[in-house]
């Protein structure tokens, strides 16, 4: 008697368990056609001049600009975090929270605003020039469209990662560090140095990793200011000569690039262990600055935040109130359904599909789970450059076949069903962005005890059942979050979205690097104004957890 049920129990288990490895195949399948590249077509004349001529330039380009972002994000984002945590002055509540804020910027369009605020005929050395009667040849300013400047663009928009993982990493254990810092006759500023940021390590190396990644998958800020690196070399292969294949095996070197970020972060910790059983989990109470010390620290604290997002935003705001898009009106609403029906599609998909991979891990402590759910999330590794590329190879060729047997078995001229729709862009997008939404769902579910799940099945509930009317309603804050993260993120994205998309299908993202393709800086400030609007809301979530969790 005890069997049947015990059966009906574990098969639903296994059900998903099989769909999440299905998953992740699926997902994986960016990776695995990229990586045929290597095989198919080694000795095209294109990947040929390629290694000859440009893919030194692409490495040691994107190199450079590794180097530089990682060390800038680094000393901006740790000092940040440093400054509202360890010292009090004032202000120091509200920067907590307002220096999140630059991640509502999208890279690129960061550098549109500041490539029309600093360039020749801007406002800048329009008033050098007037001001001291200056002619061009009289003075000498620093071009803003120049790989210095994508490094700039880069650590304005990303230090936050590092910020908000410092952040809580010296809340975690500053005010024991501290305490024992004091113990040993160190003054606040030697304890940070030997005691805080190395406690602190793992955070800073994740923070430093995820901007690096970011950088590397950017296509946008780089294409703009003429910068060569792996994305621009992957969509010129593609465009412009017309190669799969050396697009692909670009990809496949952007890809390694990309690993070898992950396995510095991961050798940085060594077998170093960061815990810290004796120390007293409480927030540092630094000493309180006044005069002119308190003064220095506001303006550190503003100096990133005007940067990051008060003085661009205001440029934008600024030219799309006296110019802004001609074309605002219908066609804009048009864009702006666009983007909206490619996220809120890419959301919805992402996280029902989370969903099920974390609640089959979660019954499932097995192998093939775990290999399931780890194969799911990396797709945030992957560039969108690349993940086009990987999905539009194979997409193309099922989509010729399946067009060509409905004409020949049924008389049915369908046209392409995934690349000529969003089908094949919202899949890319999926890829992409299954992570954020994966670990948002993983950290909700977490947090429901498993005596949950030991009581539905003791009422004869099934893990589906279990799911659907126990976990689903406890998990309602969790998904709703793990909704507005990949949403913003789909809305901001750029190199999938430029690839994949259909013929005239644009978004919100494509309209303003066009326009600012096209030097129309003022036209693409209102698409651009828009997309970091909508890039505030996940933010607001976040602050308040911020505000929440200050104390």
């Amino acid at each position: 008697m005890t069997t049947l049920p015990i059966s009906t129990a574990l098969h639903p288990t296994r059900w998903l368990t099989w769909w999440s490895l299905v998953i992740a195949a699926i997902v994986a399948v960016p990776v695995l056609s990229v990586a045929t590249s290597l095989f198919s077509a080694g000795t095209g004349s294109t990947w040929a001049h390629l290694v000859a001529t440009l893919l030194p330039e692409y490495a040691v380009t994107s190199l450079v600009l590794c180097l530089g972002v990682g060390v800038g994000v680094a000393l901006l984002g740790v000092g940040a975090a440093w400054l509202v945590t360890h010292l009090d002055f004032t202000g120091r509540r509200q920067f907590e929270w307002l220096l999140v804020l630059p991640l509502a910027m999208p890279a690129y369009v960061m550098a549109y605003t500041y490539t029309d605020l600093l360039q020749f005929t801007g406002p800048v050395q329009r008033a050098l020039r007037d001001t001291f009667g200056w002619s061009r040849a009289d003075y000498w300013f620093p071009d803003v469209r120049s790989t210095g400047g994508a490094i700039a663009m880069f650590i304005c928009v990303l230090y936050p990662y590092v910020y908000m993982l410092a952040r809580t990493a010296f809340l975690e254990r500053g005010g024991g560090v501290m305490e024992a810092g004091r113990s040993l006759g160190l003054s606040p500023w030697r304890s940070f140095l030997r005691l805080s940021v190395p406690m602190a390590r793992p955070a800073i190396a994740a923070g430093v990793a995820l901007a690096l990644m970011e950088t590397l998958a950017d296509y946008g800020t780089v294409s703009y200011f003429a910068v060569q690196t792996f994305t621009t070399g992957i969509y010129r292969a593609w465009f412009s000569l017309g190669d799969r294949a050396a697009a692909a095996q670009l990809s496949m070197c952007l890809l390694g690039f990309v690993l070898l970020v992950l396995a510095l972060e991961r050798s940085s910790r060594g077998r170093a262990r960061y815990h810290g059983p004796g120390l007293r989990r409480q927030p540092p109470r630094g000493p309180r600055l006044r005069g002119w010390r308190a003064a220095l620290a506001f303006a550190a604290c503003c100096l990133p935040l005007a940067a990051g997002f008060l003085l661009p935003n205001g440029v934008l705001l600024h030219m799309a109130i006296t110019e802004g898009d001609a074309q605002f009106g219908a066609r804009f609403f048009e864009l702006a359904r666009n983007s909206l029906v490619v996220s809120g599609l890419t959301a919805l998909l992402a996280v029902a599909l989370a969903l099920l991979v974390a609640y089959a891990r979660r019954l499932d402590p097995g192998p093939v789970a775990r290999s399931a759910h780890w194969a799911a999330g990396m797709g945030y590794a992957l560039p969108g450059s690349v993940i086009a590329v990987g999905v539009l190879i194979p997409v193309a060729r099922l989509d010729n076949a399946l067009a060509l047997w409905l004409r020949e078995s049924f008389g049915w001229n369908v046209g392409l069903l995934f690349t000529g729709t969003i089908a094949a862009l919202v899949f890319a997008c999926v890829v992409r962005f299954l992570t954020a939404a994966l670990q948002t769902v993983d950290s909700a579910l977490h947090r429901v005890t498993p005596h949950m799940d030991d009581a539905a099945r003791s009422l004869g509930l099934t893990p589906a059942r279990t799911l659907m009317r126990v976990h689903v309603p406890l998990l309602r804050r969790g998904l709703l979050t793990a909704g507005l993260l990949v949403f913003i993120d789909v809305m901001k994205e750029l190199p999938a979205t430029l690839v994949m998309r259909p013929f005239n299908f644009d978004t919100l993202a494509t309209q303003a690097y066009r326009l600012a393709s096209d030097e129309r800086l003022a036209e693409a400030s209102t698409a651009s104004l828009a997309i970091v609007v909508v890039g505030l809301l996940p933010l607001v979530v976040l602050c308040r957890q911020i505000a929440k969790d200050r104390g």
